[in-house]
């Protein structure tokens, strides 16, 4: 627990930070490319918001106030989409907890996820998701990396059916799960699916992405980054030639266009703490896309 005085100090440190950082007042175009969710037509950002890692944080400290400063520049730069999780170390409280101090929740598309073994295990964390996140329903209830899916997939579309989700789906992280994927797209009706998809691991271009097109599923981009490998590789080195003619100015930017330049793909869901990187991210969404051969590019480049 959190002294008065450290919450004090952090607002401060936030207050000080809000007179010197031009990320503050850096502008964001405005008009973010939108996506439908084929299963009914509503449009989504295609640039969206992870909390794995950066929302596992302390109510009140520093971090936190940063945090949402971060959610700040999200919803004022059109951001909606944000995923989270209840095996994300606290991370959907700390979600809940901001989206109701800001009067965000009416302006957030709140993805969750079901990640239990049994019936009972999932009913319990539901419960305890809905208390988590302050609210009596979610937008998007998917079963995390397939975790039971036989069991829990029908339990989402039984919480859908009740109005206490709007679209169910499933999520993996690994290409090795990709197969996997596939295989539940061709037997069962879904709303979404979770990938990874990235500049160093295209697989899901392959196969997996034009299925979810031909089947009218939604596509959540997980791990553009590779969980930030991506930019250590890139340390140092210049953009591509023709980066600025795809309207990108930075190698986060160029990772997330990657993603989104496959018409498949829905949104991405980047996850940062830092609302200088958040505003940069934004920027990835607007046109132009990129080229198939500047697609294949850094392919080649990261493969």
């Amino acid at each position: 627990m959190y002294a008065r005085r450290d919450v004090l100090r952090a607002g401060a440190a936030l207050g000080i930070l809000s007179a010197v950082s031009p990320w503050l007042h850096a502008a964001v175009p405005s008009g973010l490319l939108t996506r439908a969710i084929p299963s009914t037509g509503e449009a989504l950002p295609v640039i969206g918001a992870g909390t794995s890692g950066s929302f596992e944080v302390e109510p009140g400290s520093a971090q936190y106030q940063q945090l949402k400063a971060v959610l700040k520049a999200f919803f004022e730069g059109g951001g909606k989409v944000i995923d989270t999780s209840p095996n994300y170390g606290g991370a959907d409280a700390i979600l809940g907890q901001l989206l109701e101090e800001g009067g965000w929740h009416a302006r957030c598309f709140i993805a969750t996820k079901i990640a239990a073994d049994s019936l009972e295990d999932a009913k319990a964390q539901w419960a305890g998701s809905l208390k988590s996140l302050r609210t009596d329903k979610v937008d998007l209830l998917q079963v995390h990396n397939l975790r039971d899916w036989r069991t829990q997939l029908p339990y989402a579309r039984e919480l859908k059916q009740q109005g206490k989700a709007r679209y169910v789906g499933i999520t993996h992280y690994l290409e090795s799960g990709q197969d996997d994927v596939a295989r539940i797209v061709r037997s069962e009706a879904l709303d979404f699916v979770q990938i990874n998809y990235s500049v160093n691991s295209p697989q899901a271009a392959r196969e997996l992405l034009p299925l979810c097109q031909d089947k009218g599923v939604a596509v959540l981009i997980n791990r553009a980054f590779d969980d930030g490998r991506l930019f250590s590789k890139v340390k140092d080195q210049p953009l591509p030639a023709w980066a600025a003619e795809a309207g990108v100015s930075s190698w986060a930017q160029l990772f997330l266009k990657f993603a989104i330049s496959h018409p498949a793909v829905t949104t991405v869901i980047p996850a940062t703490s830092r609302p200088d990187r958040q505003l940069d991210q934004l920027k990835a969404g607007h046109e132009p896309m990129l080229s198939p051969a500047q697609q294949q590019a850094l392919i080649k480049q990261f493969g």
